[in-house]
């Protein structure tokens, strides 16, 4: 805890502001999918039981523009601010947007609360606690563009075409086989949604909806 001017902060560093259900569940499912993180929160008791469960825990005031300026924030991309204090969240959003931060996710109470956090700078709001934790981070690592749990272990999830399906027929490319995963449709930039079929070619460019086990969803999302 404490300063962390001297800690690797780069672009593909995800700040979590706020440690509660929803802000604990991003950042345990950011490290399990090894996304660099920082961890910030202006709750002791928090910080304290997080501290050697993430490697960057810092306890601090997140709406104090010249602390964040101290861990790095210039350099940060990506945050996920999951305050539960409406006013703190608000001051928040509008530090890290002003910082230049490019994709912010925040956590909003109510719909009047999501829609002043919009208007100030967060790019995406959501309103539910461990559930979407855990999607959020999926989308927020990267890898993913939207991502959707479900029990025992199965998912989907919207990802870019990796370079080894592309000018190829699904069959061709042996996704399934290869990756242990389904391809369900495909996106293709200003078209309709489209039904994938073994003859479907990919293209760069496209956007896959892909099933599977939530690990071999993982490992092909990664895939670059």
């Amino acid at each position: 805890m404490g300063k962390a001017r001297n800690r690797n902060v780069g672009e593909e560093t995800v700040l979590v502001v706020g440690l509660g259900l929803f802000g604990s569940a991003v950042a345990k499912s950011l490290k399990d999918m090894e996304v660099p993180l920082i961890a910030i929160t202006d709750d002791h008791t928090q910080a304290m039981h997080y501290a050697d469960d993430f490697t960057h825990v810092i306890e601090m005031n997140p709406a104090d523009r010249e602390a964040l300026e101290q861990i790095g924030i210039t350099q940060v991309r990506k945050a996920v601010v999951a305050l539960s204090k409406v006013e703190l969240s608000i001051m928040t959003v509008l530090a890290l947007s002003e910082a230049g931060v490019q994709e912010i996710w925040a956590r909003a109470a109510t719909k009047a609360h999501g829609s002043i956090l919009e208007r100030i700078g967060a790019h995406h709001v959501i309103y539910s606690e461990a559930s979407t934790g855990r999607r959020v981070a999926h989308a927020v690592s990267g890898f993913m563009i939207d991502y959707f749990e479900f029990e025992d272990g199965f998912a989907m999830a919207r990802t870019a075409a990796p370079p080894m399906t592309w000018d190829k027929a699904l069959r061709d490319s042996m996704v399934r086989t290869q990756n242990n995963i389904t391809v369900v449709g495909v996106k293709r930039p200003h078209q309709d949604f489209i039904y994938a079929v073994p003859e479907t070619v990919i293209h760069s460019g496209d956007e896959l909806i892909v099933s599977g086990k939530t690990t071999h969803v993982d490992a092909f999302c990664r895939r670059r």
